[in-house]
């Protein structure tokens, strides 16, 4: 064995990574955690100023160190960040900061990782038998191809580089995306009294609360976040976003397109194309209107029968205005082109999510179109892991609840893979 190659080495130091960097440091495994910038950076760095996490921090907490906030209420990304970082300290994790990963190769002859990290004044290069990629599958920025049509006295911003609406120019402002990003930036831009046009797209909702309880503590104990991918035959149920919510608030609220309305959001259909003054929308906002409010309705209808089934002695429901169905999508609109000038729009704001950025791995582990390729976090490279994706292992796999179980999965098979070296 040589003395110079690692057990393991991780690449990312976000809350999978510091996860993952935690149960090898308990089996004492040599490993060093590559980060490109600082702990929490891609929480800084990619949040608007409002932005607070869609789950409470009960269930925020990852193993070992349990979350010291209000467990009820919801953190800001900083108060994440400092969490995050103060973990790392607590368990003196091995991370090196401002390290990026250039590139990762595999010896063919002892089988052994490469990993080339950019150095201050020279490239770093070590050796590990096995890598964990903990960079997650959200980090580059997803943007419609049409957007070079678009004026260019129109700013247009991504979602990670919306601040606040005080930054932004005199005017109105279009959001495309109606997905957790979407509808909390609409919130945030009417907070500030900004006139704001919604693009749309199909995507479920869920209450924030329901009969007293955060709604993540009933969905838990129903089992919803623990469906196996391996259980899945729909490929679509993969690509289903995230319901909308929001943690904005004493105790969140709920988001939902019809309470944006009544604040004064127009709400549109899908943006499909542009021109350079015109943005073309399909006539399908009620759809999604209704699409949300029967998701709603069926999440507290599981939720009942689950109480009913378990006897279980609940709360009355409080009044949720922001949860009331739009019975005939009154707060849609059918219009097909939107005039940025007649408008008034100055600025587009794309909330329309994000991609992995795996370029640095020199490896076969990715499907035709560069999705990771594994199974449970295993690719089909020996020693070769990945963790923090979404649906890696179950539902839960893509919220910050979900990473312990995968990690501590991931973990497991490092150390039987270990055993055979």
């Amino acid at each position: 064995m040589k003395p110079d190659v690692l057990d393991v080495i991780i690449v990312g130091a976000g809350h999978a990574g510091l996860t993952m960097s935690y149960f090898l440091s308990k089996h004492q495994l040599r490993h060093l955690v590559f980060e490109q910038g600082n702990i929490g950076d891609s929480w800084m760095l990619q949040r608007w100023d409002s932005f607070r996490l869609n789950s409470c921090n009960q269930f925020n907490s990852l193993p070992g160190f349990t979350f010291f906030q209000d467990p009820e209420a919801f953190c800001s990304a900083p108060e994440f960040v400092f969490y995050l970082q103060a973990y790392a300290s607590k368990f003196k994790l091995p991370v090196k900061a401002y390290c990026p990963v250039l590139k990762i190769e595999r010896d063919a002859a002892s089988h052994l990782f490469t990993i080339t990290t950019s150095g201050q004044a020279t490239n770093n290069v070590y050796q590990s038998r096995q890598v964990v990629i903990a960079s997650g599958g959200q980090n580059k920025p997803l943007i419609p191809p049409f957007t070079n049509k678009i004026d260019h006295s129109i700013i247009q911003l991504h979602t990670s580089q919306y601040r606040n609406a005080a930054l932004l120019p005199p005017g109105a402002v279009l959001v495309v995306g109606s997905a957790q990003s979407g509808t909390q930036i609409a919130d945030d831009l009417l907070q500030w009294g900004k006139p704001v046009f919604l693009a749309t797209c199909k995507v479920g909702r869920i209450p924030r609360r329901y009969r007293n309880k955060d709604i993540f503590e009933w969905l838990f104990p129903l089992g919803l976040y623990d469906v196996k991918h391996d259980d899945i035959s729909d490929p679509q149920v993969f690509r289903m976003k995230p319901p909308q919510v929001s943690g904005v608030g004493l105790r969140g609220c709920t988001s939902s397109l019809q309470s944006l309305a009544r604040k004064g959001a127009v709400i549109l259909g899908t943006a499909t194309d542009a021109s350079a003054d015109v943005i073309f929308l399909l006539p399908n906002a009620s759809e999604h209107v209704q699409f949300a409010d029967a998701y709603s309705q069926r999440i507290k209808t599981q939720i009942e029968d689950y109480i009913a089934a378990n006897n279980i002695a609940a709360s009355p429901q409080e009044e949720d205005s922001y949860d009331l169905p739009d019975e005939g999508s009154t707060c849609a609109s059918g219009i097909t082109a939107l005039n940025l000038q007649d408008n008034n729009i100055s600025a587009i704001i794309w909330t329309t999510g994000f991609t992995g950025n795996f370029d640095y791995i020199q490896l076969p582990a990715f499907s035709d179109d560069g999705s990771p390729k594994h199974h449970n976090g295993c690719a089909d490279i020996e020693g070769f892991y990945f963790v923090g994706l979404p649906w890696l292992r179950r539902r839960k796999s893509g919220i910050i609840w979900g990473t312990t179980e995968d990690t501590a999965f991931i973990c497991e098979q490092i150390l039987n893979f270990k055993k055979t070296q």
